[in-house]
Parts: structure tokens; C-alpha cells; sequence
């Protein structure tokens, strides 16, 4: 039977930050594209949702001279995945369970991934049920708050990476964010590690798959493959 793997994205365009001034959350899209490709192409069935549903934002930033890698550009010049995009499903829509569970970043994920009570709840009854679940840079903010069947969070003792400190204060997002993904992985009991600052860096505990950054998209779906393929 083929392998069923749900991407979820954040619907969250603007962070509020200073005196009501607002800055770019959203999606940044080679965390959704470069994984989309990777998990297709190993024949399982994708599923593209987001938070609240229909056109999902995208951070322009990561489709900026520098940033907008060949997956990027091969997911928006194809009519068939820019729709994923553009007409997401809703996650209050979804009428099945899935094998894996994917969260794209963007700083977008550290409000909705980490407070809709939808998404914590699919989170749990994914862990619960021995499901896969993986996430990138600033989507393991969806990880914080989900918790075992015993009331301890879901990362407590497992090993975890995501986006980290030094590179947050590289983005000048450090005293804007709620908070600071590698300090709250860490309060919840995750075993947090991190490779240099922009390289690739994935980490596999068992069912919980997780990856430092952007470059790092491609080895947590390289991974959600090998751990569905076992």
C-alpha cells in the first residue's frame, strides 16, 4: 500500500511585532518544495494543508535573488504543485490519517503551528499511533506543546534540532519572535543539537525526525522516506 505523507503548512502571514508594526512570518517554501519533491519522487502520496486553508503565504524573502532554489522555481512553474499552494486544504478538512507528518518552517510556524489546538492535536494522535513526524528549521515550534499519553511533551528525552539561536540573531528575529525555537526545545526536555550555522543538519530519534534550517529540508524528507521504508 502506498505511503501517505501529510505537509502542513503554517497560514500565517505577519508577526506582530514593535509598536503595532508588522513583519514577514509565512511559509518560506524550499521547507515545503524541496521535501515535496523528495517524498513524490520515492512514490508516496502528498498531501498539501495549512492551518486555516486556501492560498498559503510565502515568505518573498525566500524567493529572493539568493534564496529561490531549483526546487522553488520547479514547484512554481508547475501548475500542478503552485496550486498545492494556492489552494491548500484546510486542516479541520482532512478526513484521514497519514504514515508521516511534515512541518515547513517559515517564522509564521512559532504562532499557528505552535498554538491552533487542531494541529496539537493531530500531533498527539500521531505520536500516539506510532505515526511519523518530521519537521524543519522553524516548524518544530508545532512540536513544543503536543504531549505523550503520559503529559510529557512529545520531544522530552528525544533528540531535536531546528532553527538555533546564532542563526536567529543572524536574521536580526531574535527579540521578535515569541520565542527562541532551540531555548523552547530544550525547556520541553528535547536533547537539542545543531550543525554550523546554515549547513545541512537532520536528526532521527525513532519517529521524530527534525532539521536545523532551510539547506536542511531535503535530508529530514530523506529521512521520513527511510524511516516509512523500514
Amino acid at each position: 500500500m502506498t505511503k501517505s505523507v501529510l505537509i502542513l503548512s503554517t497560514s500565517r502571514e505577519k508577526l506582530p511585532v514593535g509598536n503595532g508594526d508588522k513583519k514577514l512570518g509565512a511559509l518560506w517554501l524550499e521547507e515545503l518544495a524541496a521535501p515535496y519533491f523528495v517524498l513524490t519522487e520515492a512514490g508516496f502520496d502528498v498531501t498539501v494543508a495549512s492551518v486555516k486553508g486556501g492560498k498559503i503565504p510565502v515568505d518573498p524573502n525566500s524567493l529572493s535573488e539568493g534564496f529561490k532554489t531549483p526546487d522553488c522555481e520547479k514547484f512554481l512553474g508547475n501548475e500542478k504543485t503552485k496550486k498545492l499552494i494556492e489552494e491548500s486544504i484546510a486542516l479541520k478538512d482532512l478526513d484521514k490519517t497519514f504514515d508521516a507528518v511534515f512541518l515547513p518552517g517559515g517564522h509564521g510556524a512559532c504562532y499557528d503551528l505552535n498554538t491552533d489546538p487542531n494541529v496539537i492535536a493531530l500531533l498527539e494522535k500521531q505520536w500516539a499511533a506510532g505515526g511519523v513526524i518530521g519537521a524543519v528549521c522553524h516548524g518544530p515550534a508545532g512540536l513544543i506543546k503536543p504531549q505523550q499519553h503520559s503529559g510529557d511533551p512529545i520531544v522530552k528525552g528525544k533528540k531535536v534540532t531546528g532553527f538555533s539561536n546564532s542563526e536567529e540573531a543572524a536574521v536580526g528575529m531574535t527579540d521578535e519572535v515569541p520565542f527562541l525555537l532551540e531555548d523552547a526545545l530544550k525547556e520541553q526536555g528535547g536533547i537539542f543539537s545543531a550543525g554550523p550555522d546554515w549547513g545541512p543538519y537532520a536528526v532521527a530519534d525513532g519517529n521524530l525526525i527534525t532539521g536545523q534550517n532551510p539547506a536542511s529540508s531535503s535530508e529530514v524528507a530523506k529521512l521520513i522516506v527511510k524511516a516509512l521504508s523500514t
